[in-house]
């Protein structure tokens, strides 16, 4: 028998990269989908990838279970990864509900149907670094006490938590990545990375003058969706379900972010950034750095792409996108 995944936020960043990984491992890959009025919305990250013809959509919704059970009975999968969520930490707080229906309540749906149709499926739960919020440690591990500082981050505590209850409850090989911030030419415009490496390339390309952000001394522990993605499958080829931590165990500013970028091409950042108060969470998360000591040993995952040449990518493509007219 074949290996079959089946991906929920399969048009997403990690849904794509993680589809292209997956189809070079041989995998029969099938992805979930919203109805959507515009058909090519849903796959331009694929497209981006060249891989969209590869994958097999089905129509379904996270808040809809007999979706998500007709879905697994059609594609039978050996590996679920769920990818799906509101995953704008901003939007959460104007949209709080709706992120808790789909980043918490829509774990509990995919769960049970693979608990009632592919009980034998290994199952990726996507959690997030965002859990940990004001943090208890100074290096954030899998034994750091959570402290979400977000509905975003509340909600995912619920899927996470609820992804070691059903492994303990009902014997299902069920994983959780902890992942911290990962980017990639392929993040969305609303994520500050990108937002920066795209402010970038329209200041250089004489289209903008500024750019406005919110905390520019917040700091993250960024890697690559590609290396991240591949710690997601590596939890899933193991013979036991465990939760892991996926970092560089290195952390940047938001100023740091956007020297780098700047000087990418040849700017000064401080001549262009402005700070506008809008852009600032009603409750911030100031530092969050990553421990991946146990995905290093028990995985042998190790990141192996830099800050620096991740931001390149991303300035480059975002320079060639504007170029070339594309979104």
């Amino acid at each position: 028998m074949g290996r079959i995944a089946l991906v929920t936020g399969v048009t997403g960043q990690d849904g794509a990269y993680l589809s292209q990984l997956l189809l070079g491992e041989g995998y029969e890959v099938h992805g979930l989908v919203r109805r959507s009025s515009h058909a090519e919305v849903h796959s331009h990250r694929l497209n981006w990838l060249g891989i969209a013809g590869d994958v097999k959509f089905h129509d379904g919704d996270m808040g809809d279970l007999s979706s998500l059970i007709r879905i697994m009975r059609t594609v039978k999968p050996t590996e679920i990864y769920n990818l799906a969520a509101q995953s704008f930490v901003a939007a959460s707080w104007q949209q709080p509900i709706l992120t808790g229906n789909v980043t918490a309540l829509g774990v509990g749906n995919i769960l049970e149907a693979a608990r009632l149709e592919s009980p034998d499926a290994r199952f990726y739960q996507a959690s997030s670094s965002e859990m940990y919020g004001m943090i208890q440690e100074p290096m954030q591990k899998e034994t750091t006490p959570f402290y979400p500082r977000s509905p975003y981050a509340v909600a995912k505590l619920y899927g996470h938590w609820l992804t070691v209850n059903y492994r303990e409850s009902f014997g299902l090989h069920a994983s959780s990545g902890i992942l911290f911030n990962h980017e990639s030419p392929l993040r969305g415009l609303e994520f500050v990375t990108r937002k920066v490496t795209d402010g970038v390339a329209r200041i250089k390309l004489g289209r903008a003058k500024d750019l406005q952000l919110g905390n520019l001394d917040a700091s993250r522990d960024w890697g690559h969706a590609k290396d991240y993605v591949r710690a997601m499958w590596l939890m899933l080829q193991q013979d036991k379900a465990d939760d892991y931590v996926v970092s560089t165990g290195l952390t940047f500013t938001v100023r740091q972010l956007c020297e780098t970028a700047f000087s990418h091409v040849g700017l000064n950042f401080e001549d262009h950034v402005k700070i506008a108060d809008a852009f600032k969470r009603p409750a911030e998360v100031e530092l969050l750095l990553g421990d991946s000591s146990k995905a290093r040993e028990k995985l042998g995952w190790t990141p192996e792409i830099t800050f620096e040449s991740m931001i390149a990518e991303m300035v480059e493509a975002d320079i060639a996108r504007l170029r070339n007219g594309a979104h």
